[in-house]
């Protein structure tokens, strides 16, 4: 199932008079402000390591290219935050948008597939200050098994279901082939996996439980194709 923000996160603040009221309804968050939170929760790092305390959703509005009334109303759908003429706490902010997104969890993931892509996410350590945790690394060739990809060693991906469980994995990441995609996204689903990152071009039919969110990069270029090819002539 291709999972609605919804199913995340149904639940909205009233905003009264700049403080936070108790939950009082329940109300679906567009998929569209779910989206833009991580870019907030990013940029808001990078203004910490810059040593900024303070920012206005104008000033971060400009460094996103979202409107501040963006900001503010996509803010205002979880509570009231930052203080009317002085502007957001960074630090406070970064928190807030962390227990909204679930990131206090700590979630343990899995990638199956380590060529190219698989590689690199192994090694890509902002997955530890966004609250993920690399805790599996599956593959069938046998040149690759065993190594040691980003601190976590490679393993067989017949011991898939064994490594999940005993790590307590929960979100299964694929970059393998189109071909084995679907019996790998079977795997992590009879492993226990909840939710699954596919890079894989096709659709996969896994029980309704289960998140399954798709990232096609062909679809990303193949758009920027297009913008090109029917840019206004100058």
């Amino acid at each position: 199932m291709l999972a609605h923000s919804s199913d995340f996160i149904s639940v909205c603040n009233e905003i009264e008079s700049g403080e936070v009221l108790p939950m009082r309804q329940k109300k679906a968050i567009s998929d569209a402000v779910i989206e833009r939170l991580p870019l907030y929760y990013r940029d808001l790092l990078l203004l910490q390591d810059a040593g900024i305390d303070i920012i206005s959703s104008e000033k971060l509005g400009e460094r996103l290219g979202i409107t501040p009334e963006q900001i503010r109303k996509d803010l205002t759908c979880f509570g009231a935050f930052g203080k009317k003429g002085v502007g957001y706490y960074v630090s406070e902010l970064c928190q807030q948008i962390v227990e909204i997104i679930g990131l206090q969890q700590h979630w343990k993931i899995g990638i199956a597939g380590i060529g190219h892509l698989g590689w690199a996410l192994a090694n890509y350590k902002t997955f530890g200050r966004l609250g993920f945790r690399t805790m599996g690394l599956f593959d069938v060739d046998h040149r690759i098994i065993g190594q040691n990809v980003g601190g976590v060693v490679v393993t067989p991906i017949s011991e898939m279901e064994e490594v999940v469980r005993r790590e307590g994995i929960q979100i299964g990441i694929i970059t393998t082939p189109a071909a084995v995609a679907q019996q790998v996204a079977d795997q992590m689903v009879a492993a226990g996996i909840k939710g699954i990152l596919s890079f894989a071009p096709l659709r996969l039919n896994v029980p309704d439980r289960i998140f399954v969110f798709r990232e096609d990069l062909s679809i990303g270029l193949s758009r920027i194709s297009y913008y090109l090819t029917n840019k206004p002539q100058e």
